[in-house]
């Protein structure tokens, strides 16, 4: 039977989430989560979903996009698109009308993250699998074929991706078995919040120890007293043997951000995430260079491979932490994860906001099996 998308659907969906009650990053003191949630109905009884994730009020500006983003799907089959996944992604951010309002930036590729996602969860779930699987069983040529190489070819070509993938296949299965032995490292920030009393943090890192979670997170920005006193609270509760990252939200300028890390030094931070505008990739490698060893981590906010691609060539990030939902999708993700093993950066993607985590799972459990195989 030829799947074949008949309607697309795009509702307006609100997350409860207990987070906002206690706390709150550097800049979004009162967390609304929502999103754009896409579903891609067929004449089978197999459905494809995917997701944006906003806040508040972005919600209907997303979903309004989404709506008209998705109509030229309609009508098409599962195959039409899945025989040249680089020319379905062209096709989703090629719109002159619509690359006016970005390019490839802003609502309207959260959007197309959204209705891209959706056909490739209707993708996997046709063929029966998760989605980490399908990406890992297609050969380092269909993965290849993907990917959008506009703007990257100064940098990374077909050619070029094709022997990094090449060169991890032959223990592409072993990775698999051990990955799904041992599972994905990760990291938690439910200790972390700014607005957390103190006794929330300390119950909060212990019930983080004794489910076994090595790495703690916390957000700092807001006052510097306070996060001084925060992360000796943290520390002293997880001890020297685990890792502290930090986490900004974009709050600092350059200055402020090297002179803020300056007194967070002592506590040993591994990274500090997000110091300065998303935006800034000579901003970002100042600060690294100031700041080393710790390592600087961004990407959550990246909104395109060719930002990624300016970050890694500059040594600004040491972490890559692509978020699929803010990216154009599955396909930029790969771009994206092909241009971090060139450069040797390590990806711990981002997975903000409610009900995105399984598919940055997935993605994760790609990355380490097919393509970093570290």
């Amino acid at each position: 039977m030829t799947v074949r998308i008949q309607a697309v659907d795009v509702q307006d969906v609100r997350f409860p989430t207990s987070q906002g009650l206690h706390g709150s990053d550097a800049m979004n003191p009162d967390p609304d989560y929502s999103a754009a949630y896409v579903t891609l109905q067929t004449n089978s009884d197999v459905q494809g979903n995917g997701i944006a994730f906003t806040l508040g009020r972005g919600t209907d500006l997303c979903v309004a996009a989404a709506q008209r983003l998705a109509a030229p799907l309609i009508g098409k089959s599962l195959d039409e698109l899945t025989a040249n996944m680089a020319q379905f992604w062209r096709m989703m951010t090629g719109d002159s009308q619509y690359r006016w309002l970005g390019p490839e930036k802003g609502v309207i590729h959260l959007a197309t993250a959204a209705i891209v996602n959706a056909v490739w969860d209707l993708w996997a779930k046709v063929e029966g699998k998760p989605l980490w699987k399908l990406l890992v069983d297609l050969s380092p040529e269909q993965i290849v074929s993907c990917i959008d190489f506009r703007y990257l070819t100064d940098v990374l070509t077909p050619e070029a991706a094709l022997e990094l993938l090449q060169a991890k296949a032959a223990t592409k299965a072993e990775r698999e078995s051990l990955a799904l032995q041992n599972g994905m490292p990760a990291y938690t920030t439910s200790a972390g919040w700014l607005g957390y009393t103190d006794d929330y943090i300390r119950d909060r890192c212990v019930e983080g120890m004794e489910a076994g979670w090595q790495h703690f997170k916390i957000k700092v920005g807001a006052n510097l007293q306070q996060d001084l006193h925060r992360l000796d609270l943290v520390r002293s509760q997880i001890g020297d043997d685990r890792h502290l990252m930090i986490d900004a939200n974009q709050v600092w300028d350059v200055p402020q951000a090297i002179s803020w890390m300056k007194e967070f030094a002592p506590f040993r931070p591994l990274w500090i995430e997000e110091p300065t505008s998303p935006d800034d990739v000579l901003g970002h490698r100042r600060i690294a260079e100031a700041i080393a060893p710790i390592g600087v981590a961004s990407g959550e906010m990246c909104q395109n491979r060719i930002m990624f691609k300016q970050f890694l060539q500059a040594g600004a990030i040491q972490f890559c932490q692509i978020d699929s939902c803010r990216l154009g999708g599955v396909n930029e993700v790969l771009a994206v994860l092909l241009l971090a093993q060139k450069f040797d950066v390590p990806v711990c993607p981002h997975g903000g906001g409610v009900g995105l985590c399984e598919h940055i799972q997935h993605l994760s459990l790609f990355d380490y099996i097919a393509v970093s195989g570290i």
